[in-house]
């Protein structure tokens, strides 16, 4: 049998005049897509304060039911999250399925989950959402099966027969299995910590180009290269990353650092998944320096800022030093690559403002290197294999007493070969 081509009617209250609210609901528009579900039409509603009990008003749910019928539309797709009641009194009312912006956005990470760790963490945030909701969902199973939504309410109706007791069980097995993954992250991250690399985290708005930006970095500063097993997904579609990639950047002057590429932000992103996802943060809050990657070539781009900005404050993450790369300056019109203080104006894809993104990187988190000459006895042949390794050597000669370097190293070489220094 094929499956019936979802038709779905969006509606959205627009509280108080809500600056980013048309933005909001053409995103909505653009979850939906990412979920396959066409969509035919929308109403709105403009309110100081939503209904309690069907979250729009009473006369906007009869034309919301008039617009159903005669759209021929089978789903309906609310741009907040609704209460359990609420969902259970508008799917009574206007019998038909009834989803919210939340149960949209866990599909979509449901269907971008590759990891262990990033399916975990979904089903939790899935599971956990459908607790207060069974009644209602279980209501609406009869009306239609498959779709968007159905499979968040679980693997058809015999998950949603579980009782509350087996759910919360479920979800107690779920996250011990997590806490095994996040120690391992934590304990791998420790180990980052004691080789003393700086650790430099892209974030950003779901599609703004991160894991391009990645990938370019890796082209020019990786021997793997885009096409080896370091090269991490990339694709122009919302939620492309889930799982955080870590990858070491070697630049030509032996200095290094790791750069992570996370899971993108949305508006409204569902406190459940935050919640969830809350380990795989703890990467950007760790980091010593932020890309907030921004695309350029969108229209309401300081909006998404303000969201990228607010989300990083909800998950604890402030003053880290950020870097902006405006990308997709390409489609934007703009003449790149240009540097502004601590902004980047470039178009990853076609690899254009690199080198100046990564100059700027450079200047961040490499302030501890100290300049100076050494001179090393002949017998201590180890020091210079190490300091040309993990120095810059500008210039070498060699004396009578041994060999002379003139180089950078860290500041931490320089303490512990400081007997070599000439003063």
């Amino acid at each position: 049998m094929e499956p019936i081509q979802q038709k779905a009617i969006l509606v959205g209250v627009n509280l108080n005049n809500q600056p980013d609210f048309e933005y909001s609901m053409e995103e909505l528009g653009n979850l939906a897509e990412a979920c396959e579900v066409e969509v035919v039409g929308q109403l709105t509603q403009n309110m100081e304060r939503v209904n309690k009990s069907h979250y729009i008003g009473t006369g906007k749910v009869e034309e919301l039911g008039g617009l159903f019928r005669g759209l021929e539309a089978n789903l309906i797709i609310f741009n907040d999250e609704l209460s359990p009641s609420q969902l259970r009194n508008l799917e009574a009312d206007l019998e038909c399925k009834v989803i919210d912006r939340t149960i949209l956005i866990l599909d979509i990470f449901e269907k971008r989950a590759k990891t262990r760790e990033a399916q975990l963490q979904v089903e939790v945030a899935q599971l956990q959402y459908m607790l207060p909701r069974l009644v209602g969902l279980r209501e609406s199973l009869g009306r239609q099966g498959g779709g968007v939504g159905m499979h968040n309410r679980g693997s058809g109706e015999t998950r949603l027969e579980l009782d509350r007791r087996r759910i919360e069980e479920k979800i107690s097995a779920l996250n011990k299995e997590l806490e095994s993954l996040v120690f391992q992250r934590q304990t791998q991250r420790k180990q980052r910590k004691k080789n003393e690399l700086p650790v430099v985290s892209l974030v950003g708005y779901t599609n703004a180009g991160k894991s391009t930006i990645m990938n370019a970095m890796l082209e020019a500063y990786s021997a793997a290269g885009p096409t080896g097993e370091k090269a991490v997904f990339e694709k122009d579609m919302l939620f492309a990353t889930l799982e955080t990639s870590v990858r070491s950047i070697q630049l030509e002057d032996h200095k290094s650092f790791l750069l992570t590429d996370t899971v993108g932000f949305v508006s409204k992103l569902p406190h459940h998944l935050v919640k969830a996802f809350r380990s795989t943060l703890e990467e950007v809050s760790e980091a010593d320096l932020l890309i907030h990657v921004v695309d350029y070539s969108n229209p309401k781009y300081e909006q998404l800022i303000r969201i990228t900005e607010d989300t990083l404050k909800d998950i604890g993450v402030t003053d880290i030093p950020t870097i902006f790369a405006y990308n997709k300056c390409d489609l934007a019109g703009v003449d790149i690559p240009e540097v502004k203080e601590k902004s980047v104006y470039l178009a990853a894809k076609p690899r254009i403002g690199m080198t100046e993104l990564v100059d700027l990187i450079r200047s961040s988190v490499f302030k501890d290197y100290v300049t100076c000459e050494m001179l090393i006895p002949y017998d201590r042949g180890q020091v210079v294999s190490y300091l040309n390794e993990h120095a810059s050597i500008h210039a070498t000669e060699y004396e009578n007493e041994g060999t002379r370097l003139s180089l950078e190293c860290r500041l931490q070489d320089f303490e512990k070969y400081r007997e070599y220094v000439i003063e």
